[in-house]
């Protein structure tokens, strides 16, 4: 064996925080867990063979793999967006660290919300920019910091956030954006497919699109296939083809892949009755009292608090013991004492489905309670 003991300090504080990673498979269970929030993954029109399209592209974009396929999904998916232009990527996380890395220059300052995703924070983290994060969705707590910036400015947030669920205040994002001539960048990756009349995105849906520098569109959600895509000017495409190293120096989606991004891009606007089903569970789980406190959000992620890495570790526990597919989130993923089951809600799932969650649920934060109150009278 490889003398590679030298980790396993960090594993055991991991360990000892009962904060430790492992790999499980679903086994079955009902979904309430996954990013397939429209069921789109296993539609039958994204299940054909790929037939002579190639499993590989051979090289970079700048290289040998470039094609046709690849140019006309980008102009296809900008069409949709109501954008100009747009760049296509491996991956979310590949896409916010090309677009950030490269953008912010020395001098700069970027803004960001404290809630934003790891791939948004590496991004940053790679810029030579000044950077700074603002209390989660705090506008008061924004202008302060933009106030005390300095150099060309960006905000960076996301308009659904992956681990509560709830929106950004994009509306007032823009106006503050506007009043210090700040760069807005969206990152539209759980909208994507689920809010709008089309599943286009809030930035659409409110009608922003020109208000925005740039926005990142995932496809490994909704889309239910794989990459990402920055919108925004044919300048901002052409200087991430120059300075984005993600994209300049990975070898580009094979053809098949982005065929599949084509084709999700054909199904999902058209998906009017899988997203009114989202909505009639969206409301049954907020109407329904489940013992716990729950984040507050109109998105089919449904944040549920259960302080503690133990405590909301028993309780998924239990769940899946009931063929329930739901995971804990833990600290560090999360601040400590907001460790949480993330709840997400799928076209596909049932009322009853749904029903059954919401009642174990109810049961076992009133076991909870009791053994708490129990704990109470003993210590009396």
């Amino acid at each position: 064996m490889y003398p590679d003991d030298f980790l396993e300090k960090k594993l055991n504080t991991r360990k000892q925080d009962n904060a430790f990673r492992h790999l499980s498979l679903p086994e079955g269970k009902i979904d309430f867990c996954s990013n397939d929030y429209l069921g789109i993954v296993y539609h039958t029109k994204l299940l054909p063979g790929t037939g002579q399209l190639a499993s590989g592209s051979t090289g970079s974009r700048l290289l040998s793999g470039n094609y046709p396929l690849i140019e006309e999904t980008e102009k296809k998916i900008a069409a949709f967006h109501h954008a100009e232009s747009g760049l296509l990527f491996n991956s979310g996380y590949d896409a916010n660290l090309g677009l950030l890395s490269s953008v912010p220059q020395k001098g700069d300052t970027i803004l960001y919300d404290q809630l934003v995703h790891a791939s948004i924070r590496d991004g940053i983290r790679l810029s030579f920019a000044r950077h700074f994060s603002f209390a989660h969705n705090d506008m008061a707590d924004l202008e302060t910091k933009l106030r005390q910036s300095t150099g060309t400015l960006f905000i960076v947030t996301e308009s659904v956030f992956s681990m509560d669920g709830d929106l950004c205040p994009l509306a007032d994002l823009v106006r503050i954006a506007a009043k210090y001539q700040a760069h807005l960048i969206i990152d539209e990756a759980h909208a994507t497919g689920v809010l709008g009349k089309q599943g286009e995105g809030l930035v659409q849906e409110l009608g922003l699109e020109k208000k925005i520098f740039a926005r990142v569109h995932t496809f490994g959600k909704a889309c239910g296939c794989h990459g990402a895509i920055v919108l925004g000017s044919s300048v901002l495409h052409d200087y991430l083809v120059n300075f984005a190293r993600s994209f300049v120096f990975s070898t580009s989606l094979p053809e098949h892949a982005v065929d599949l991004i084509n084709r999700a891009y054909t199904l999902f606007p058209e998906m009017f009755a899988e997203r009114e089903q989202l909505g009639k569970l969206i409301e049954q789980f907020r109407q329904a009292d489940t013992g716990f406190e729950k984040l507050p959000s109109s998105t089919p992620i449904q944040g549920v608090l259960i302080p503690g890495n133990e405590a909301v570790k028993k309780v998924a526990a239990v769940l899946q013991e009931h063929n329930l597919d739901i995971r804990p989130i833990l600290y560090p993923t999360v601040p400590l004492g907001r460790e949480r089951l993330r709840i997400v809600l799928h076209a596909y799932n049932t009322k009853e489905e749904l029903t059954k969650l919401i009642n174990l649920l109810a049961d076992l934060s009133a076991s909870m309670e009791k053994k708490e109150h129990t704990v109470t009278e003993e210590g009396l």
